[in-house]
C-alpha cells in the first residue's frame, strides 16, 4: 500500500528543498519532537524514498502517518586517508580531499593514530622525497634545481638532481604499497633477499641498512599482529546492545594484522532487531571503508546474502579471538561514551544504579532514600543503635541518627531491632515526614522478622521494600521467604547495600565506643572513696 497522496503532497516542496549531500535527517511529529534519526549519503534520495515507494512494514507506515516536519543537517565525510600521489617519483601524504587523478588512495583511516603511525613507519624505512617540484626527466638533466636539507640530513637521496634513478624510487614506493595494504611478511621476504645479496656481493654497509629496516618491521608487526598471519583480507563486526542503543566494532585484518579500526553507536528507533541492526552497520562499513574483503567474521549470521562473500560466525580459534577482541572494543566504546554522558548529566548515572536496585530487588519504586540499622553493644551493657541514610545512592549525612536503646534490658538485638523499627517510623509518621523506599537490615532473618513486626504494628509493611544482609555470605533476605538472594559480587546494587551497612556498621561502633569510654570512666573514679556526684 502506497503512502497516500495527501502525505506526498504536503511534503513534495520540503523535498525538493534537501540537496543531495551526505547528511543527518529529523522526522518531528505534531508536538515538533523528534521521532526518527537517520543518516543518509544523499539526503534528497533517502528521505524522497520514505514517501514515495510502498511500504509492507507498519512500524514505517506508522512513522510517515505522524511525520509532521522534516530537519537535516549536511556533514561532510571527511576521512583521512593516504595519498600516493601520481606524478614522476611519488609524493606520500595524508589527505581528506579525493581528486581524481588517477593517484592512488588508501583508507579512509577513522583512526588518525593508525595513519600516522604508519607514515612513520615509511619514514623510518624509505628517504622519500616530500618536497612538491616537478621532476620531470628535463627539469632534472637541466640542473634546475639543488638538494635541500632533507638530502643532508639523510631523509631524500637527491632525485632531483639524479642521484636516484626513478626505477629504484619506484621499486621504494612498491614495498611502501605492500605495507599500507598489510602485506608485511612480503615486504620483510623481499629485503631479506637484498640482504643476503649485497652480503654476499660484500656490500656490508647496504646489508646492514637493510638488517635495519627489517628489524624496524619486525618490531611493528609484532605489535600489530594479533592472530594466524594466514587470514587475510577479512572484516570483523561484533555488537554489543542495550535497551537503546546498538555499538557496532569494525576492524579490518589483513595477515592477522588489524590494519583499520571503527567503533559506531546506532540509536534505535523502530525497534529494530539485532539481525537489523548488525546487517545495517556491515552494509555501511564495507561501503564507508571500501572493503572488497571475501570473508566478513560475524557474532551472528544477520541474513544478508552478498555475492561471492562468505560469512564465517567462529566458535573457537584465531578467529574467535578476533570477534572477542572486536567485542571488547565495543565494551569499550560503550563504556567511554557512558562515562562521557555521566559528566554531562549526573542524573544519568543516578538513574542507572537506582534502577538496578530496583530490578534486583523486585521494587516498584526506585529507591530515592534508602536506611540501613545497625545493632551494637559491649557484653550486653551499653546497647546502641545506628541508622544511615542514602539520598540518590550516596550519603546523607545530616540524616544519619544514633539511639539509645531505653526498654531492652540485657543483650537482645531482636528487641532492640524491634525498638529502633518503631521509634523512626513511629516519629516519621506523627511528623508527616517522607518515608525511605527502602529499609535495609544488618543481620539475617531473626532481625528482619523483628524489624518487619515494627513495621506491622505502624501500618507500614509492603508499603516499603525491606531487606537483612547477612554478615559472612552477604546474602538477601527477603520477610517470609527462606530462599535468600545472591547478587553478583560485582553488582552495583550489592556495592552499594554494603557501603549502607558497612558506613551503618562504622557510625554506630563510633557512638557505641564514646558512650563506653564515657560509661567506663565514670564508673572506675565513683568506685574512689570521697568522689562522687555529691562531694559537700
Amino acid at each position: 500500500m502506497a503512502v497516500n497522496q495527501e502525505k506526498n503532497n504536503e511534503f513534495r516542496n520540503l523535498i525538493r528543498a534537501l540537496p543531495s549531500k551526505p547528511g543527518v535527517y529529523q522526522y518531528l511529529n505534531e508536538e515538533k519532537k523528534i521521532i526518527y534519526v537517520g543518516k543518509a549519503k544523499d539526503l534528497k534520495k533517502r528521505v524522497s524514498s520514505y514517501f514515495t515507494k510502498t511500504r509492507t512494514s507498519g512500524k514505517l507506515k506508522m512513522l510517515v502517518r505522524k511525520t509532521k516536519d522534516i530537519r537535516f543537517v549536511v556533514t561532510e565525510t571527511e576521512l583521512d586517508a593516504l595519498l600516493i600521489k601520481k606524478e614522476p617519483f611519488p609524493r606520500i601524504f595524508p589527505t581528506r580531499h579525493i581528486v581524481h587523478d588517477g593517484s592512488e588512495y588508501y583508507g579512509p583511516y577513522a583512526s588518525v593514530k593508525m595513519m600516522k603511525t604508519l607514515l612513520d613507519i615509511i619514514k623510518q624505512l624509505y628517504p622519500l622525497r616530500t618536497c612538491s617540484l616537478h621532476l620531470s626527466q628535463k627539469n632534472i638533466e637541466s640542473g634546475k634545481f639543488r638538494v635541500c636539507l632533507e638530502y643532508h640530513i639523510g631523509n631524500c637521496l637527491g632525485p632531483c638532481v639524479g642521484n636516484q634513478s626513478e626505477e629504484e624510487y619506484m621499486q621504494t614506493i612498491d614495498q611502501v604499497r605492500k605495507i599500507i595494504r598489510g602485506n608485511i611478511s612480503s615486504v620483510i621476504a623481499e629485503l631479506k633477499k637484498l640482504m643476503d645479496t649485497a652480503a654476499v656481493e660484500m656490500r656490508f654497509e647496504q646489508a646492514q641498512l637493510i638488517k635495519e629496516r627489517i628489524e624496524i618491521l619486525e618490531r611493528y608487526r609484532s605489535k600489530s599482529t594479533i592472530v594466524n598471519p594466514a587470514i587475510d583480507n577479512v572484516d570483523v563486526l561484533a555488537m554489543v546492545n542495550d535497551e537503546k542503543k546498538a555499538f557496532v566494532n569494525y576492524l579490518k585484518v589483513n595477515q592477522g594484522a588489524i590494519v583499520q579500526a571503527h567503533t559506531v553507536e546506532i540509536r534505535k528507533k523502530l525497534d529494530e532487531s539485532a539481525e537489523d541492526l548488525l546487517g545495517f552497520a556491515l552494509m555501511d562499513f564495507r561501503q564507508r571503508f571500501e572493503s572488497q574483503a571475501r570473508e566478513i567474521i560475524l557474532p551472528f549470521d544477520p541474513g544478508i546474502d552478498l555475492p561471492d562473500v562468505s560469512i564465517t560466525v567462529p566458535r573457537r580459534g584465531d578467529k574467535k579471538h578476533l570477534l572477542d577482541l572486536s567485542e571488547r572494543n565495543a565494551k569499550y566504546f560503550k563504556a567511554e561514551r557512558e562515562k562521557q554522558a555521566m559528566l554531562t548529566d549526573p542524573d544519568r548515572h543516578k538513574k542507572r544504579v537506582l534502577g538496578q536496585i530496583r530490578k534486583d530487588l523486585r521494587m516498584k519504586v526506585l529507591p530515592e532514600i534508602i536506611e540501613c540499622f545497625d545493632n551494637s553493644n559491649f557484653q550486653g551493657d551499653y546497647p546502641v543503635a545506628a541508622m544511615v541514610q542514602f539520598v540518590d545512592g550516596k550519603p546523607h549525612k545530616s540524616g544519619y541518627r544514633h539511639f539509645n536503646i531505653k526498654t531492652v534490658k540485657g543483650p537482645d538485638d531482636y528487641a532492640s531491632m524491634e525498638e529502633i523499627i518503631s521509634r523512626r517510623y513511629g516519629r516519621l509518621l506523627k511528623e508527616k515526614k517522607k518515608l525511605p523506599q527502602l529499609i535495609v537490615i544488618d543481620g539475617g532473618k531473626g532481625q528482619l522478622s523483628a524489624a518487619v513486626k515494627s513495621l506491622r504494628k505502624l501500618g507500614l509493611y509492603g508499603k516499603i521494600t525491606i531487606i537483612g544482609i547477612a554478615k559472612k555470605l552477604e546474602e538477601i533476605y527477603f520477610p517470609n521467604d527462606p530462599v535468600p538472594l545472591y547478587l553478583d559480587k560485582k553488582s552495583e546494587s550489592l556495592k552499594v547495600i554494603r557501603h549502607l551497612r558497612d558506613e551503618a556498621h562504622r557510625f554506630g561502633i563510633t557512638h557505641h565506643r564514646k558512650k563506653l569510654e564515657k560509661g567506663t570512666i565514670k564508673s572506675e573514679l565513683t568506685e574512689i572513696e570521697g568522689i562522687g556526684i555529691g562531694t559537700a
